[in-house]
């Protein structure tokens, strides 16, 4: 199994601002790469801020890291230089995509920027990918972002964080499909558990969501993230992995290889003797 998704962080390094209030307040503490649970042979960390240090020292983990989604400041003159730097450097093999949390940002159109777009060119010319981190309300933005780049490729990360604990979303679900006619986007099944109720989710709470991805997307186009240790708030590594099992087991033996292994293999480059 490869597991596309997951962090490490450690707070005695680096802080993590993101991580505030109460809801969140379980997540203030260390998670080193020790305690990711092994149940994947590989895996994609994944960058948590916006801070090419973080980025170097991901580069540095060993086993079962594989790849390595980092950060670079896309809107930077110098953004190829920058990746340049970063590829060239300790580990740099392992980085296989960038990510920006544009969730955070207040412009709905961040993404369709020239500077933006700039950098979104330069992460392809550099033979990235760039994991899409985005809400429901920037899914235009990324709609069309994917269509004015179509060499370049992209991941859709939590499934475009659909708001699961609200039940039925027609409005995602049209823009996931619009998103899902652009062949250069592959998506993750992550993050779910924590856009459902916190306390109280079930499988069937997700299982909507999931069978649209399925149809849009396709098995060969998803892929399994378990967005340790953020999933934690709702669930742990072990209930996440089952409910993905659960909710593909209507798949063929060929269609679950490509959730959990081929998909992110093929995006991530994991067969490259470098990522072995």
């Amino acid at each position: 199994m490869v597991d596309a998704h997951h962090h490490v962080w450690d707070l005695t390094v680096r802080d993590q601002p993101w991580i505030s209030g109460p809801t969140l307040e379980p997540l203030r503490r260390s998670f080193p790469l020790a305690r990711l649970p092994r149940r994947a042979v590989r895996t994609v960390v994944v960058q948590t801020v916006s801070d090419e240090s973080e980025t170097r020292e991901l580069l540095r983990l060993g086993p079962p890291v594989a790849a390595v989604v980092g950060w670079v400041d896309l809107t930077a003159p110098d953004v190829g230089a920058r990746l340049a730097a970063l590829l060239d450097g300790p580990g740099g093999h392992r980085l296989a995509g960038v990510r920006h949390q544009v969730q955070d940002e207040t412009d709905p159109e961040w993404l369709c920027r020239p500077d933006v777009r700039r950098g979104l060119r330069a992460v392809s010319d550099a033979g990235l990918v760039f994991d899409l981190l985005v809400t429901p309300a920037q899914l235009p933005a990324a709609i069309a972002t994917v269509r004015a780049l179509p060499e370049a490729r992209f991941v859709l990360d939590h499934l475009g964080k659909p708001r699961i604990a609200e039940g039925a979303d027609a409005q995602w679900s049209s823009l996931v499909g619009a998103l899902a006619e652009s062949e250069n986007v592959d998506a993750k099944l992550s993050g779910l558990v924590t856009e459902a109720d916190l306390g109280s989710w079930t499988v069937q709470d997700l299982r909507p969501f999931v069978e649209h991805a399925l149809t849009v997307f396709g098995p060969r186009r998803l892929m399994f993230g378990s967005d340790w240790p953020v999933c934690t708030l709702a669930a742990s590594y072990d209930e996440v992995l089952a409910a993905a099992g659960t909710l593909t087991e209507g798949l063929t033996a060929t269609e679950r290889t490509s959730v959990f292994h081929s998909t992110a293999t093929r995006v991530y480059r994991l067969d490259t003797p470098t990522h072995i």
